[in-house]
């Protein structure tokens, strides 16, 4: 195998079998040969844990990437115009000559501009600060004796419009500190680490994000209780009738209860804390937006009612007053929807205590749900 392909292999495979790294198929890693050539980097739509020496993963030629950002006609394009433009773009900097279309990672620019191994994640415990109002703040502070500090990024639509921001972060970071960052916080997005070696690429990733953990507020047992199974089936039926008398569609409902769950639903401002808009990507394609709070199952055919008189689809996720998760969705997506749900709840717990949560606003969810419209559709 290729020694660049197994360097990427080794970051993606030990960083995507961590659920507390990676929710969904989300996060992307990259490796450079050593030439400056080319650079191997991940797929859309591909977990990182399933990448192997056959998929998961794209080479590009690195001169013809860092092209697409310094192009200013795309910059002048309206968005519906220039996503698709720059996926097709990027997909023809592909020289791997693999038998797929499989379409490489839209952050490839992003990937271009740093060293040679980049790690790119959304883990939960750093989700606690990019969605807070003060999570700025309180990583400056967590971060205030690093030689070279982090370099925090505004947040910005994913895609084309990221990477240039990054672009000009990068550079006038790079005049300040004679160097490139090695640690990225991306504001309602993610983490991003670069170094020169994949051990030490995993190593900053396991480093900062542990930084990030141990100082996250430490909230108290919950005292909740596993609630009684006839409730939960009682609550699952209601659900599953609800969605099939408003959509016309039959679903499967699950039903989940652990320490982080139970946690969330103690809270007393539970409901409010749901009430705040999607964190990222993840919640809209694979939960339709926040988990929805339910005081009681059987109101649930008028809230779903509501939300597609306002357009939106009904949601996979309901979190039940003192019983729990419910997810209705096929068998093999909904351990997946589980996960991202979940996250949210621990997300939306931890941000709380910096200064609360804050979602992606109306403008950012419309752009990120045509831009993931474009991803699936654009060849």
């Amino acid at each position: 195998m290729n020694t660049t392909l197994a360097q990427l292999i080794k970051i993606s495979v030990a960083t995507g079998k961590d659920p507390a790294l990676v929710q969904g198929t989300g996060g992307n890693t990259s490796v450079k040969t050593d030439d400056g050539k080319f650079m191997f980097i991940k797929a859309s739509g591909t977990a990182l844990k399933n990448m192997n020496k056959t998929r998961g993963w794209r080479k590009l030629r690195l001169d013809a990437v860092l092209k697409i950002i310094k192009d200013s006609r795309l910059a002048a394009k309206p968005p519906a115009k220039r996503e698709p433009e720059v996926i097709n773009r990027l997909l023809n900097t592909c020289r791997d000559n693999l038998k797929t279309d499989a379409k490489p990672s839209v952050e490839a620019h992003l990937h271009a501009l740093l060293d040679k191994c980049v790690i790119h994640l959304h883990p939960l415990a750093v989700g606690a600060y990019v969605n807070a109002k003060n999570g700025r703040t309180e990583i400056e502070k967590l971060f205030k004796n690093r030689k070279y500090p982090p370099l925090w990024i505004p947040c910005a639509i994913p895609g084309f419009t990221l990477a240039k921001k990054v672009t000009q972060l990068v550079s006038s970071y790079q005049k300040l500190h004679k160097t490139k960052p090695s640690v990225m916080f991306l504001a309602k997005h993610g983490l991003c680490v670069t170094a020169s070696s994949p051990g030490r690429a995993i190593a900053l990733a396991k480093q900062v994000i542990k930084k990030c953990t141990d100082n996250l507020p430490k909230p108290k047992p919950p005292t909740l209780s596993p609630p009684a199974e006839r409730h939960v089936r009682s609550a699952a039926s209601e659900i599953r009738k609800a969605i099939s008398d408003v959509t016309g569609k039959a679903t499967t409902v699950s039903h989940f209860f652990n320490k982080n769950i139970a946690a969330f639903i103690a809270r007393p401002d539970a409901q409010k804390l749901l009430a705040v808009p999607p964190l990222g990507a993840a919640e809209l394609v694979y939960t339709n937006g926040p988990p929805l709070w339910l005081d009681s199952s059987k109101k649930i055919a008028a809230q779903i009612k509501r939300l597609i008189r306002n357009k939106q689809k009904p949601p996979t996720a309901f979190v039940a007053k003192d019983l729990g998760l419910f997810v209705s969705a096929g068998r093999k997506i909904t351990p997946v929807i589980a996960e991202v749900a979940i996250g949210s709840l621990m997300v939306r717990n931890w941000a709380s205590h910096f200064g609360g949560v804050i979602g992606l606003s109306p403008a950012e969810q419309k752009f990120i749900r045509k831009w993931e419209a474009a991803l699936s559709t654009c060849q």
